[in-house]
Order: C-alpha cells, then structure tokens, then sequence
C-alpha cells in the first residue's frame, strides 16, 4: 500500500477519489437498479437494460460516444421521479448492496489519509442521492457528484443541475482546493477511468487504480503509480476493524454545468411505466 506521508503541518491537503472501480466494484448508481425496481421505479426491461450497462461498465467496454448516447437515454427516463422515494430505497438498501463491493485496499488507503490529517472527498458523476450516502458510510469529509435539476413537486425534471465529470470534476477539485486552503501539489487522486486525467492532472499525487487501457497506457508513460484493488470486503470483516471517522460527508459546493454522461450516473426510469414497453 501506498506509504502515506504526515501532513500535520499547513498548507492543507486532501486525497480526490473516483467512486466507481476505485473505492467500490461496481457502478454505484447501476448496483442499486434491483431495488428501484423493486420500488416500483422501474420495470423488467429496464433491469435487463441496465445489467447489461454493468456488464458494459465493469469490461471497460464502452466508448465515450456510446457512454453519451446511454446518457441521454437515461436521462430523459429519470423524468418523474420522486428523490424522497429515491433517497428511501437508498438508505434502505445501502449497507447490503454497498458494503459488500466497497475494495479492502480503498477503505485502507482512505484511513491512511485520514490519519496523515488530510481531508477525503468522492468525486463522481453518479447521482447525488447514491454517491452522498455512500461517502457517508466511507467516513468522506466532502462529496461531488452529479445533481439532477428537481421540479417544484419533489421530482426528477429529466435535466441535469451539475454534471461531475471529466474537466468538470477538475474544475471541482480546483474549487475546492481555493474554498479549504488545498495545497494541489501536495494533494493526491485516484481513478480508474481516463475521462479523470484532467482531475489526475490537477494533484501532484495522481495514481491509476485498477486502469482501463486508455488511463494505463496515460499512466505509464507519466510515470504514474498504477494500483492493483481486486478485493472487496465488508467494512466490518476488515482487519483491522474499518473504523468510520466521526465527521459526516459533506456535499462540495461546485459549479452548476451540463448534462451527465457514462453508464454509472443517472436514474433509470420513470413513473410512467409504459415508457419502455
């Protein structure tokens, strides 16, 4: 494991992590589509449709292209949604399905950043509902992630507020490191996926964890450590016991943007059940 340096001392620094392959095995978003399902958000079809993106998602198979076309897709079913519903399946369903996926190496690494005094921060361009609870669980100090636009009746518009990904999420780290007094230089970022180089590029500790081939490829001819996380344990069979720091995720104030884009980010259905067949 990466040996954590102490950061008692100012300026301020912090450890930027991607979620999906990086802290957890899975897309974050797509692992809770059974109990949405289940909830009556969504229907058969939409399962089937959302399986084979996990598919697509966990074999690094899809292009940013097919990730965008997905997007608009999933985007425009979200319509109507409920975010109280979607933050109680949620919460009803966080500890079973997240806990088991979340990497033993990631959970380790974020205790030793927090015990060489530096902030950890989510960043992802899963919804916010998903990603804010699970940085919770992690003991994160602060979470971006993707926000839906919410109508005046406590439902999904199908319109994105803020879209957390690729330049967006450097943007975002940029932010932060001017609002908390971050020295970047010092700071440190991991994630699996090429579309984060801009935010790998931000930090002067980047780090590839579990790579596809494009951000390997980056990653070696950078000279960036490449790090191996292949398994997954629930929090409390860890040893040494996974000890949740007492400071509650935060949500980090970033900028409002775009649309959202790639398998592991938006909500996927509508009330409107007939939409899919």
């Amino acid at each position: 494991m990466l040996g954590v340096v102490d950061n008692h001392s100012l300026p301020r620094t912090a450890a930027f992590f991607d979620l999906d392959k990086t802290v957890i095995a899975k897309s974050s978003t797509l692992t809770f589509s059974k109990s949405f399902y289940q909830g009556g958000l969504i229907n058969r079809r939409a399962v089937l449709r959302t399986a084979y993106a996990q598919f697509v998602f966990l074999a690094g198979g899809a292009d940013h292209d097919q990730m965008e076309r997905m997007r608009e897709y999933l985007s425009a079913l979200c319509r109507g949604w409920n975010v109280r519903q979607v933050k109680e399946i949620v919460a009803e369903t966080l500890h079973d399905l997240i806990d088991p996926i979340i990497y033993d190496e990631a959970a380790s690494l974020i205790e030793e950043h927090h015990s060489a005094g530096r902030d950890v921060v989510i960043v992802s361009t899963s919804g916010a509902e998903v990603v804010e609870p699970i940085g919770e669980l992690l003991g994160a100090d602060r979470v971006v992630a993707t926000r839906m636009v919410v109508g005046e009746d406590g439902c999904f518009t199908g319109e994105v507020e803020y879209y957390a990904y690729g330049p967006t999420k450097a943007d975002a780290v940029r932010e932060l490191a001017a609002s908390e007094g971050y020295d970047l230089a010092r700071c440190y970022a991991y994630s699996d996926s090429v579309t984060d180089v801009p935010m790998l590029e931000a930090v002067g500790n980047p780090h590839a964890v579990n790579p596809d081939r494009s951000l390997r490829k980056e990653a070696v001819a950078r000279g960036w450590p490449i790090l191996d996380f292949h398994r997954p344990v629930r929090l409390k069979q860890r040893l040494p016991t996974f000890s949740v720091p007492p400071r509650p995720a935060l949500v980090a104030a970033a900028a409002v943007g775009a649309a959202a884009a790639t398998a592991g980010l938006v909500w996927y259905a509508s009330r409107r059940r007939g939409t899919l067949g």
